[in-house]
């Protein structure tokens, strides 16, 4: 007996998938399609270039399903194909020189008028000092908290995906993150920064 669609995990729909199994590959498709479509946008602005590059991810999936595990999350599976489908899309693109843009003196009205992006060296400092701070505050927080944290904004998985990472309960993973949040806000709140 198969499970409704909208009940089924991931790990089932790879499954079902993998079997080849139509109905759950298009189940995972309208459930990634947000995501891949949100990072891809971050890469590419152009909605033909976008929208070719989230087909694309979409078929580097159903060509590599077979390969991929199961047992891992799939959000950053899909997270790594989707940039690299816009890296490989962007390279294709023919670039414009910047010398194009130079005038009979040698002035570039382009290069001159772009704002420079690097932080000025008391941005990085203030940074590194807040850094140092963070990373203090969260070795003072529970193991338990600080693994949540790491898990959410440094792999990007979310609650649901830590919780089976874990093997907890997704309200169990939601009530570590808020209370780590609250912690690392005192401890933070306790230093002069």
């Amino acid at each position: 007996m198969q499970l409704p669609l909208e009940n089924s995990s991931d790990k089932e729909l790879i499954k079902q998938a993998k079997l080849g199994d139509q109905s759950s590959l298009d189940a995972l498709v309208r459930q990634y399609l947000p995501i891949v479509y949100g990072i891809a946008r971050r890469y590419i602005r152009d909605s033909d270039d976008l929208e070719d590059a989230t087909q694309e991810v979409f078929i580097k999936m159903w060509r590599n399903l077979k390969k991929f595990d199961a047992r891992k999350p799939v959000k950053p599976w899909l997270a790594e194909i989707t940039k690299n489908t816009c890296l490989d899309i962007l390279k294709k693109k023919k670039a414009l020189s910047f010398s194009a843009f130079e005038a009979e003196d040698g002035t570039n009205a382009l290069l001159d008028n772009i704002p420079s992006t690097t932080p000025l060296p008391t941005e990085l400092v203030d940074q590194s000092i807040f850094k140092k701070i963070l990373h203090a505050a969260i070795k003072k927080i529970s193991p338990n908290y600080a693994e949540v944290l790491s898990l959410y904004y440094y792999k990007g998985l979310n609650f649901r995906e830590i919780a089976e990472v874990r093997r907890e309960s997704i309200d169990t993973i939601k009530s570590r993150h808020r209370r780590a949040i609250i912690l690392l806000r005192g401890l933070l709140d306790e230093t002069s920064y």
